[in-house]
């Protein structure tokens, strides 16, 4: 339950990011939020980075770096863990 709320409460923050592109909040807010979002764009671009080999193999591996690029950690907390069997292999 933690993790959908998570993915919620991101998807509004999304959501705000975009409005105050098209008609800006009162400033310093608008600022604010801008720099908020940019923030949470690069590290969610990072952790798509850092997870990129670890996605080949998964059925649909743009759509899990999309959703990673929307959602960061709480999307990679609902990725199945490796199996005890691909763990050794690793």
């Amino acid at each position: 339950m933690f993790w959908g709320l998570g993915k919620v409460l991101t998807l509004m923050f999304w959501l705000v990011a975009l409005v105050n592109l098209v008609e800006p909040l009162i400033n310093p807010i608008d600022l604010l939020v801008n720099l908020a979002a940019s923030l949470l764009l690069l590290t969610h671009l990072l952790e798509v980075l850092l997870v990129h080999r670890n996605l080949k193999g998964r059925p649909h591996p743009w759509r899990d770096r999309l959703q990673i690029l929307l959602f960061g950690i709480f999307h990679l907390r609902t990725l199945s863990a490796p199996t005890a069997g691909e763990a050794r292999h690793a």
